[in-house]
């Protein structure tokens, strides 16, 4: 169009092209080594964006080894101190936010933060451990969540969960993805991660009434055989071994969970200290009793009377456990499916036992083009008896960043069942 004078518009300016977004700075540890809300915030945004943007080989350009290191050593100093069943025990203005397996679901896990609400004076978290495998993120998942332990050690509660160790991290991807994404220097800071394993707790008592742990319940010692007794010393005792005859095994108490020795790459399916194996890797059974869990040739299987037994004795009213994901339970059909993020399994006079899982849209990579597409979830424990869940389900962050699998999902069986128990790592790295 021409203006009354004759003259031309002139001609409308081409907009610039974006310029690429420059990557962030080189994340840096604070001189004085004190976490702050700031520093946690643009962290997370830092790995927010390595995730999106930068090939995963070339993370140590923004998340120094050096960084890391600091960072798990900062975080298992604190983690070390506690007992095996730390008390969580909110104040009548507080509620606590627990949270079940993330698998290195990075994108869920912070949606999940914004959702319940940070950690902060008025909200406690308890998380249940399985932060890394089969997922593309997990060293930038667990990483963030140590961030928020060491800013605010006595508001977020990291538990052990059976990925946390050296087997399932080296079938279920998560030391390759160090490897990768660490190279050279990936030795090295795939250590720091299994020494700060060693140091998770392994349950937590929250308010007095609500026992958390991620498999679930445990065997406690057994009387010797008479005949092994008489050469024994009077009231020795032993814990019943794998190949024990499920007529021995009896609950353990919380006394006895106190004094398991947790320091153990990967917990024992044999031996002495079974008690650790036995809270990561339990299922629950609607067959009344406790019997070795066959399937998984480590831990237990527990009914509900068990559940009423052992909320009795200790004065509980509710048992929080993760573990089985919709693979696990789509094997299952005892149980409910895990298609809401959680499940009630045993409902007896003292109160419940319930199975919470956050890891939506699981697992990331999966054979089938028929996806579980299940919702995670988490749930809230509020004033003023901290008993009754309030749940929240969930969706998959979309559409995930693309990502490869660190490791082959479809030759690794989708449950942990069928372990090579041979394979796993009795020892510690203290040793």
């Amino acid at each position: 169009m021409s203006d009354p004078d004759g003259a031309a518009d002139p001609p409308t300016p081409t907009p610039p092209s974006p310029s690429p977004v420059p990557p962030p700075a080189p994340v840096k540890w604070p001189e004085d080594g004190a976490l702050t809300r700031d520093w946690v915030a643009a962290f997370t945004a830092t790995l927010d964006w390595c995730s999106r943007r930068l090939p995963p080989d070339q993370l140590p350009s923004v998340l120094s080894a050096d960084l890391v290191r600091r960072l798990l050593l900062a975080a298992a100093a604190i983690l070390h101190r506690e007992p095996n069943i730390v008390r969580v025990d909110p104040r009548p203005d507080q509620a606590v936010v627990v949270v079940g397996d993330v698998h290195g679901q990075l994108h869920d896990v912070m949606f999940l933060l914004r959702d319940a609400g940070f950690p902060s004076e008025e909200r406690i978290f308890v998380f249940n451990g399985d932060y890394v495998d089969r997922g593309a993120w997990g060293l930038e998942t667990l990483l963030l969540l140590l961030a928020w332990k060491i800013f605010l050690p006595n508001r977020v509660f990291l538990l052990r969960g059976n990925h946390e160790s050296k087997y399932c991290t080296s079938v279920y991807g998560f030391e390759r993805e160090v490897m990768v994404k660490y190279k050279s220097q990936g030795g090295q800071v795939y250590r720091k991660f299994l020494r700060c394993f060693e140091d998770l707790p392994l349950a937590s008592i929250i308010a007095g009434c609500v026992y958390t742990a991620h498999g679930g319940i445990f065997r406690g010692a057994v009387v010797l055989p008479s005949k092994r007794a008489k050469r024994a010393k009077k009231g020795h005792k032993y814990v019943a071994s794998s190949a024990e005859d499920s007529t021995t095994l009896k609950l353990g108490s919380l006394d006895e969970l106190l004094k398991a020795r947790r320091t153990v790459l990967d917990p024992p399916w044999e031996g002495s200290n079974l008690i650790p194996g036995d809270v990561l890797w339990s299922d629950p059974s609607l067959e009344k009793g406790l019997s070795l869990n066959k399937e998984r040739g480590i831990g237990l299987l527990w009914g509900p009377d068990i559940t009423q037994q052992f909320l009795y004795t200790n004065n509980l009213k509710l048992i929080i456990r993760s573990h089985e994901g919709p693979d696990a339970r789509d094997k299952r059909h005892d149980l409910l499916g895990m298609d809401s993020g959680y499940t009630t399994d045993h409902q007896v006079a003292c109160g419940k036992l319930i199975t919470l899982f956050s890891a939506p849209d699981y697992p990331q990579f999966q054979a089938s083009e028929d996806r579980y597409n299940n919702s995670g979830a988490y749930l809230v424990l509020s004033p003023p008896d901290f008993a009754t869940p309030d749940f929240h389900s969930f969706q998959a962050v979309k559409p995930r960043p693309a990502a490869n699998p660190y490791y082959d999902f479809e030759e690794v069986i989708d449950s942990d069942e069928e372990l090579n128990l041979g394979a796993m790592d009795t020892g510690n790295l203290s040793s």
